[in-house]
């Protein structure tokens, strides 16, 4: 199979079957070994690409196909969408390929009788792509341009002006970079840059944190020697916002109760210079095993794992210090993983607000007096958000506390951060000071 048809089979199987596309996009190429990182980036792009547009793509077809997309062939349609996405948001790739490629899979596949609608859905994309329409309604716009389902505009429309949300979507659509966190403990920021460099990979080190580098153009980054001696983890900078944001002193003790994949805990055993204690939990044994090996690569003795439900209190602990990130709506991934804005509905919010609040009351009862709590999320979502933040400190006996890690930042005590304005993840961060301390 050549690029295109393994892009448009793994699209296939993200829309029709439900897998998550960072999954089985990995895992697709991983099986081809023989392919080099240039023909699995255009693979990727081709799939994120699409995906991120999918609501977009999908109205442009419905303009020139007098098949609706809703009756067409799951194959087909698939075909004409990475179709589409070449012809209108990838200028390096001549017309005539984006058109003749989609035509050799149909017929190859078993559809040569639909080889000339295929043709001509894009043919006529291609001819009047500068002349599409679109609709006069605001809200509609957003969701149709952008491609965001019109109730999660809707939702954002609620708390933030239109100009905001518009800027948030144009954000999300853009392929992010990679970022990292340097083991401070083993190397510094200047020293891994130039390992970087030197293994040719593309690395800009002017970041907002001085233990941060962002990455560009990797394939495998687990392939890197750096990688491997232990001298970064992939986390996104907002994450490691929440670190700062946490400031923990030199042998405390910290509980990260949603711990897993185990970034969080990782950057908080460093800023400790790996003293104190770091207790690491997740419910999936397998998650835990991950953290174990994570530790152990990069040299932390200080972290302790343990399988345990963070909605279940602990009141044996008492921790200096409380992370809690909670599972969430996942709206500020969406650079990353596009087919998030597609799966969530406002009745998966108002159910993970339950979920959260359940942490949070648990998370509550191992925090020591005077103790800090940090509740994060990786959401732009008022309701996972500010709202859960003021529902605790009316329920339960702690307060905002100013944020001072990061300078201009967290007057009020929490920090919503976003794509467009930050270029991190949406991500949002909350510290609360317990006040019988």
């Amino acid at each position: 199979m050549n690029e295109r048809e393994i892009a448009v089979f793994v699209l296939a199987d993200i829309l029709e079957e439900g897998a998550y596309n960072n999954i089985i996009l990995n895992k697709t190429l991983n099986k081809h070994s023989d392919m080099t990182g240039v023909q699995k980036a255009f693979i990727t792009e081709l799939v994120n690409g699409t995906l991120r547009n999918l609501i977009n793509i999908d109205y442009i077809i419905d303009k020139f196909s007098k098949t609706p997309v809703k009756k067409m062939k799951s194959f087909i349609l698939c075909n004409i969408r990475v179709g589409v996405y070449q012809i209108m948001y990838m200028d390096k790739v001549p017309v005539s390929a984006a058109c003749n490629e989609a035509v050799k899979l149909t017929k190859k596949r078993g559809f040569a009788t639909l080889s000339g609608f295929v043709n001509g859905v894009l043919r006529s994309v291609a001819k009047n792509k500068e002349g599409i329409t679109y609709p006069k309604d605001k809200t509609e716009y957003l969701s149709v341009k952008y491609s965001y389902p019109r109730h999660i505009i809707e939702y954002w429309l609620e708390e933030m002006s239109y100009e905001t949300v518009e800027k948030i979507c144009i954000a999300n659509n853009m392929p992010p970079h990679m970022s990292i966190c340097v083991n401070t403990l083993r190397t510094s920021k200047d020293m891994l840059a130039a390992d970087l460099r030197a293994e040719g990979i593309k690395i800009e080190s002017n970041t907002l944190l001085d233990n941060s580098l962002y990455l560009y153009r990797t394939n495998n980054i687990s392939e890197s020697n750096a990688y491997k001696k232990g001298l970064f983890h992939v986390i996104d900078e907002s994450s490691l916002m929440a670190v700062k944001a946490l400031a923990p002193k030199k042998g405390s003790t910290v509980l990260d109760v949603c711990a897993a994949p185990g970034g969080k805990s990782f950057a908080i055993a460093e800023a400790m210079d790996d003293t104190g204690l770091v207790i690491s939990r997740d419910i999936y044994e397998h998650k835990i095993k991950l953290m174990d090996e994570g530790a152990k690569r990069l040299g932390l003795s200080c972290i302790k794992t343990e399988l345990r439900d963070a909605s279940v209190p602990d009141a044996d602990t008492a921790a200096d210090y409380v992370v809690a990130d909670a599972p969430c709506s996942g709206l500020g991934l969406v650079r990353k993983k596009p087919d998030i804005k597609y799966n969530k509905s406002m009745e998966d919010i108002d159910e993970l607000v339950k979920i959260q609040r359940k942490i949070l009351a648990a998370a509550e009862k191992s925090v020591a007096k005077n103790g800090i709590l940090l509740y994060s999320t990786c959401t732009i979502s008022h309701k996972e958000n500010i709202d859960n933040v003021r529902w605790f400190c009316e329920n339960f006996d702690f307060e905002l506390e100013e944020i001072t890690g990061l300078p201009g930042r967290g007057a009020e005590g929490y920090i919503q951060l976003l794509p467009c304005k930050d270029n991190t993840d949406g991500f949002f961060i909350a510290r609360l000071r317990r006040k019988n301390g």
